[in-house]
């Protein structure tokens, strides 16, 4: 019984320690992210690759027969 209450108090402690210290550094590690005109370009350059699936649907008979 004291384990598990040890357990909760380590717990608690941890919990409060992790709060606190997310909220003491969260200005701390700002990041900036530019992109430049170059990588724009090469974004809108790309194309995207297409499949095309030529095949006739199955009937509801065929569905069946497969489960």
């Amino acid at each position: 019984m004291h384990a598990l209450k040890n357990m909760e108090i380590a717990f608690i402690a941890a919990a409060v320690l992790a709060i606190g210290s997310s909220f003491a550094t969260a200005g701390a590690n700002t990041v900036e992210v530019s992109a430049t005109s170059t990588l724009i370009a090469q974004a809108a350059d790309s194309t995207m690759p297409v499949v095309t699936v030529s095949a006739r649907r199955l009937t509801a008979a065929e569905k069946a027969a497969f489960i």
